[in-house]
């Protein structure tokens, strides 16, 4: 498919056109055309004629993902004819098509900045690796108006076998760039999303964050507490500080004191014959976060309460008060009001915490939101595997309807579990999905809880039965399934034998 003209057969129209039409009033801006057009042919420069020549594939799509252009080498490179992919989109090409996973295209539209990544290119069913650079093209007004890619295979790279060696020394001697914690502060997964909600929350955090105020993070299990205190500690003046967290509900409650104030040399049996440093002098001149603080014994948050207000503490066993400077935040899960109700948290505490509070909504209330929070965990977890992947937007609606008890970190851990189990295919199946949030083939949630396992490993190994079940119940042989899995048939032998698997009438 050769859809655009060279420089040479532009020039050749424009000038049968300018012939036959009057050009009466625009005289000079036919002579610029005429003049630009002159200069490239001049200089023999002729920019369709050599992207068509180049070895590397060159892939160009608009702002929304349609492609436009493909140059010959993509189709020689991937085996792909260009009228299967010219005028679609690229989204379409990812889910329903599935040409191929993985890529720079949906990383640039995505996020509006240049990205190098891997790709899998699939023609008639053969997985093929490559790499390709993504660059976003944006218009006078800074607005991405096209996006361009440029790639290789994998397999190109052999002509390098003779430089691997300097290669790899060259590649080591790369200091990887320190990042500036404040510039990428607002990319945490966990404050990804347009929810109005989260907005308000990112703006009162950009405010409160260089003050030394305290600061009360509240918000169910799993919804990110602990990163908005992260993005406190990185946006503050103490950032280069230390930041000491301690759980309020993991400590034995006998050793809570001593771990937080430290203990004096012989304070009590067992203890360090030198004495020892609490975590509140370890978080001296830094940030201390106090998480679960609604689980604290009542005995000890009268000596927080203590702590914070005076900036002084006494090490169990001594009598000498030690002065500190530290940025205080606190988060938990808990209803602090109805916990003071039932005289189980202290109010003077709690007023002392709730100088500024921030809630944090939980991800049913986030659902517009969910779909970006997939596409940076895949991003993620994609990038950390070397395993392209990606969601149908059926899937993506799926995901939406779930009510997510555990919140951002359960749907992080699903998109972790998904991404290592899909075996480098890039896809996952509906009834991966169906079984793994207990919802219907029609999509409809049938319970409230996840069915996942506690387990990572165990719900690892249960959908790795599942998806060889599935994908053998739809091959005649080992050898096609293997070709699905991207595993040789030995190792699927072996997998059946593990998981007890009925395979009769499978050959290899």
């Amino acid at each position: 498919m050769n859809q655009y003209l060279s420089i040479k057969k532009v020039k050749e129209l424009f000038r049968k056109i300018t012939s036959t039409v009057d050009t009466t009033g625009c005289e000079k801006e036919v002579n610029e055309i005429n003049h630009t057009l002159d200069k490239f042919l001049d200089k023999g420069i002729d920019f369709k004629e050599i992207v068509d020549s180049l070895d590397d594939s060159i892939f160009i799509t608009d702002k929304d993902g349609k492609v436009l252009y493909a140059n010959p080498a993509y189709e020689k490179n991937t085996g792909i004819s260009l009228d299967r992919v010219i005028d679609h989109y690229v989204n379409d090409l990812i889910h329903k098509d599935h040409l191929y996973s993985g890529g720079a295209i949906p990383y640039v539209l995505k996020y509006k900045k240049s990205c190098f990544r891997l790709s899998t290119t699939y023609a008639q069913g053969k997985p093929l690796k490559g790499y390709a650079a993504g660059t976003p093209l944006f218009d006078d007004n800074g607005n991405l108006y096209q996006v361009v890619a440029c790639s290789r295979p994998i397999v190109s790279l052999s002509s390098l076998k003779e430089d691997f060696n300097a290669f790899i020394s060259e590649v080591e001697q790369i200091k990887p760039q320190k990042i500036d914690t404040k510039a990428e502060s607002n990319l945490s997964p966990e404050m990804v999303g347009r929810n109005t909600t989260l907005s308000s929350l990112w703006s009162i955090i950009k405010n409160v964050a260089p003050s030394d105020a305290t600061v009360l993070i509240t918000g169910e299990s799993g919804s990110g507490k602990e990163v908005i205190a992260d993005e406190i500690y990185k946006n503050s003046k103490r950032n280069k500080q230390p930041f000491i967290k301690i759980n309020c509900a993991s400590i034995p409650a006998h050793l809570i004191e001593s771990e937080l104030f430290g203990y004096k040399k012989g304070a009590f049996s067992g203890a360090n014959a030198n004495g020892k440093p609490g975590l509140f002098e370890m978080a001296n001149n830094g940030t201390l976060l106090l998480d679960e603080i609604g689980d604290m014994p009542m005995d000890l948050q009268v000596k927080l309460l203590r702590a914070i207000q005076s900036q002084e503490i006494t090490r169990v066993g001594d009598t000498t008060p030690i002065h500190l400077n530290i940025r205080f935040l606190a988060s938990t899960n808990s209803d602090l009001k109805q916990k003071i109700a039932e005289g189980t948290f202290r109010q003077d505490l709690y007023y002392r915490l709730n100088v500024i509070p921030l809630y944090v909504p939980p991800l049913r209330e986030r659902k517009d939101d969910i779909e970006e929070l997939c596409n940076t965990f895949i991003e993620r977890f994609s990038t950390k595997y070397e395993l392209p992947f990606s969601l149908t937007k059926d899937q993506i609606k799926y995901l939406q309807r779930y009510n997510w008890p555990g919140n951002i970190r359960e749907l992080e851990n699903i998109i972790e579990y998904l991404v290592l189990c899909s075996a480098g295919n890039g896809v996952c199946d509906d009834s991966i999905l169906y079984n793994l949030l207990d919802i219907s083939s029609e999509g409809e949630v049938t319970h409230s809880a996840s069915n996942i396992s506690h387990d990572f490993n165990s719900a690892v190994e249960e959908f790795e039965k599942q998806y060889l079940e599935n994908t053998l119940r739809n091959c005649r042989t080992l050898r096609e399934a293997g070709d699905r899995l991207g595993l040789n048939a030995s190792t699927i032998s072996r997998k059946i034998r593990q998981y007890n698997i009925d395979y009769d009438g499978i050959r290899r």
